[in-house]
């Protein structure tokens, strides 16, 4: 059985030291599309090691090389071309710093969800300071197609309806056509997304973008446009991945400020609006 749900959950969890520098954050920024302009303040920020700003969603590659792949965890065996990312959540605690050291990340597999014709590996992850500061919680859904059935439970149901108003912000961001080969360099290097017959092969036309790097993008363009340009607002931040994005597109960014939250639904221009990010909150402070 590709999936052992029971030996899976069952795992101690990793824990090991990572550690990252100026050039890291800053590649990871370039991957979302960041330094358009090349000289404007507000893209300097996140591309200029001087005064550094440090997007929170930058936690998705930051501690990816402790959680190792899917393939190497207990209880799993799975083929990559199945892999689809289904949900991501980030709970800030504190502001990530521009570089670090010694920082301690732990990672395990919380649950494994029967969906029927799929599996839902959910992986949480935490990491903080050498001196015990709690720096986030992140908690990963990976979808699996055609590892389901093997009568486990379903799992919760999450649904956020946006108001039934025009949006209170709209900010449209072009993406280029290499988005995908600079954003997995920052540890992302799933073929489907460079790899046209691995793409083909999944389904897909062309190489896709990752889920993450709209996830990032999406916040990035929240922070800039809705809360000032200040990353430390950030508390939580959720998304379903609904749909794909291609690399070239342009992508469609929707806010509704509501209750003291942002919701948010993300598509592709080009495709009719065809929705990419879906149940999407940021939890921020004043």
């Amino acid at each position: 059985m590709p999936i052992d749900a029971a030996k899976a959950t069952g795992a101690e969890p990793r824990t090991g030291e990572i550690a990252w520098s100026n050039k890291d954050v800053i590649l990871y920024h370039l991957g979302l599309g960041a330094g358009t302009p090349a000289t404007g303040a507000d893209e300097l920020r996140y591309t200029y090691e001087k005064n550094l700003h440090v997007l929170p969603t930058f936690a998705t590659v930051a501690g990816t090389k402790v959680g190792g792949s899917l393939s190497a965890l207990p209880g799993i065996d799975i083929n990559l071309r199945a892999v689809l990312h289904g949900g991501q959540e980030i709970v800030v605690h504190n502001p990530l710093p521009a570089k670090a050291k010694g920082v301690k990340a732990t990672s395990r597999v919380s649950n494994v969800y029967d969906k029927g014709k799929a599996a839902v590996i959910v992986l949480e992850s935490s990491a903080e300071l050498e001196d015990g500061t709690k720096l986030y919680d992140s908690r990963a859904e990976i979808f699996v197609r055609g590892e389901g059935g093997f009568g486990g439970e379903r799992g919760p149901v999450t649904k956020i309806d946006v108001p039934e108003r025009p949006a209170d912000h709209t900010i449209d961001v072009p993406t280029s056509a290499d988005q995908a080969l600079l954003y997995r360099l920052s540890g992302d290097w799933n073929p489907l997304h460079a790899d046209p017959d691995f793409a083909k092969a999944a389904g897909f036309d062309t190489p896709i973008l990752h889920g993450l790097c709209s996830y990032g993008l999406t916040l990035k363009a929240v922070v800039d446009n809705v809360l000032g340009g200040d990353v430390s607002r950030v508390k939580r931040y959720r998304t379903k991945f609904a749909g794909i994005f291609f690399p070239g597109e342009t992508m469609r960014i929707r806010v509704w400020e509501e209750d003291g939250k942002l919701l948010i639904n993300t598509s592709a221009v080009e495709r009719d609006d065809a929705i990419v990010l879906s149940d999407t909150v940021v939890e921020y402070s004043a």
